[in-house]
């Protein structure tokens, strides 16, 4: 990531009408409510519409994200855990912002557990898009759900804590370069977006904010064993401070194999081409 983009951090500027409402924000949510405009139609920019019609936004809150998002042609679905946001939105929300439809935009909120709920349930199976300013809580899990789902989720925008979205990001060679940074860029192209201070939400988060941007790769589709390509990067990252050929011992690889160079390298030396590379040695040395 640039140096440029990754120190570049937004504060807060014009706040939301939204402040001034009663729904409170709940700790065992993660729930920090946006309060910025400015930073609500940033992350709403950062939907390129390419490729999709649909958008699933995660934990809309008090609807200042989902403004923004109406403001776009395309069908949205907001997704909330919080009986009281869903109440705030299903009651004020089409009220205050029905103006804000543009075209045949059409809208609606679920009350649903984003990590439990059926995908195959929305769009009819069509292409979406996820966004939102995620729960710290369950962030991690939301990128694993939507890379379970890859096939129906072309982009994937959204702010999560700044650690996250730059290890999410990261290249080989960085500490910060891990699983989810592997497994993520094997079938999406990342990259950070923005930095955003803990003062333009309510309650302010104790760390800074990272905004993102996920885009499917064209060619997604792995050449080797995609649930033995997990397996490796977890393993191998399971014991970082090793050399692939002592971490993956489990794998039972052959002395032929044992000898190769790439074996010789800890696992955040690997790019995302070798880690595909050492799995389709592995894989080839089960078949025999």
């Amino acid at each position: 990531m640039s140096k440029s983009k990754k120190n570049k951090k937004y504060s807060s500027s014009p706040k939301s009408s939204f402040e001034k409402t009663a729904v409170k924000a709940k700790k065992h949510l993660g729930q920090h409510f946006l309060k910025d405009e400015n930073i609500a139609k940033k992350i709403g920019d950062t939907l390129t519409l390419q490729g999709y019609k649909n958008v699933v936004e995660i934990g809309p809150g008090m609807g200042v994200l989902t403004k923004y998002i109406l403001q776009k042609d395309i069908d949205v679905i907001a997704m909330d855990l919080d009986r009281e946001s869903i109440e705030y939105l299903n009651t004020n929300f089409h009220l205050e912002h029905t103006e804000a439809l543009r075209g045949n935009t059409t809208f609606r909120v679920i009350e649903a557990d984003f990590l439990k709920f059926d995908l195959n349930l929305l769009f009819t199976k069509e292409q979406f898009a996820i966004t939102g300013n995620f729960p710290y809580n369950i962030s991690t899990q939301i990128v694993f759900k939507t890379l379970e789902n890859k096939d129906r989720i072309p982009e994937f925008t959204g702010m999560f804590q700044k650690e996250v979205a730059q290890r999410i990001c990261e290249k080989a060679g960085s500490k910060a370069y891990g699983i989810l940074s592997v497994l993520t860029q094997a079938f999406y192209d990342a990259e950070y977006l923005f930095t955003v201070s803990p003062d333009v939400f309510n309650p302010p988060p104790k760390v800074d904010s990272g905004v993102l941007r996920l885009i499917r790769k064209n060619e997604y589709a792995l050449p080797c064993d995609e649930k033995l390509f997990f397996r490796v990067v977890k393993t191998a990252f399971g014991q970082r401070r090793k050399t692939l050929r002592n971490s993956l011992k489990t794998f039972e690889l052959n002395d032929e194999t044992k000898t190769l160079e790439i074996l010789t390298k800890r696992p955040e030396q690997l790019s995302v081409d070798q880690f595909i590379e050492l799995t389709l040695l592995i894989e080839k040395q089960q078949v025999k």
